[in-house]
C-alpha cells in the first residue's frame, strides 16, 4: 500500500499541488494534516504510520511537511525504519529503498547527535564556571515568607493580578 501525506498549508494551491504529486506517484490514501501546530503534527503522522505495515510505502512531497525540525524528523524517520516502512519525499528525492537514502538519514542522524553534545557539553561548562560566582542554575529559590505575603493579599481581595 502507497500512503501519502499532505502537510499543512494556508494557500490553497500548495494543498492541491501536493495531493496532485502524491496521487501522480501512485498513492492510494492521502492524509492530511489540519493543523500547524508541531505536536499535533506529530501525533498525526505518528496515527498515520500505525496503521501502516512493513514494507507499506509513505510518501510526502516535502520534507518540511513532515516535521517541523531535525529532532522530529529523526524521531519519525526512526520510528518508520523500526516498523519496517518505505519512506520517500517525491521533491527532495529521498527513498529510504535506494542506500543513498538510508545515508541521508544516517548523516541527519549523526549531525543531530553531535549538535546535542555540543549543547550539553556549553551547559556543563556554563554550570561550573557559574558555580564559583553563586549561580548553581535553575530558578532561583522563592522566598517563601513574600509567597505567603502576596497569596494572602490576594486572597483577601486588597490586591489583585491584572
Amino acid at each position: 500500500m502507497i500512503v501519502g501525506y499532505v502537510g499543512y498549508s494556508n494557500d490553497d494551491y500548495t494543498l492541491k499541488l501536493q495531493i496532485a504529486t502524491l496521487k501522480k506517484y501512485g498513492c492510494n490514501q492521502i492524509f492530511h494534516s489540519k493543523n500547524s501546530k508541531s505536536e499535533k503534527k506529530d501525533s498525526q503522522v505518528l496515527g498515520i504510520l500505525d496503521l501502516l505495515k512493513p514494507s507499506d510505502i509513505f510518501v510526502v512531497c516535502k520534507l518540511k511537511h513532515l516535521a517541523d525540525s531535525i529532532t522530529q524528523l529523526l524521531e519519525i524517520t526512526n520510528y518508520i525504519r523500526e516498523k519496517g516502512i518505505i519512506f520517500v519525499s517525491t521533491e527532495d528525492q529521498l527513498d529510504t529503498c535506494v542506500p543513498i537514502g538510508k545515508i541521508i538519514f544516517k548523516t541527519l542522524e549523526i549531525l543531530n547527535e553531535f549538535s546535542r553534545n555540543i549543547l550539553h557539553e556549553r551547559k556543563v561548562a556554563s554550570l561550573k564556571t557559574g558555580r564559583p560566582r553563586g549561580r548553581n542554575g535553575g530558578r532561583p529559590k522563592v522566598n517563601q515568607q513574600k509567597l505567603n505575603e502576596a497569596i494572602s493579599l490576594y486572597l483577601s481581595q486588597i490586591m489583585t493580578v491584572v
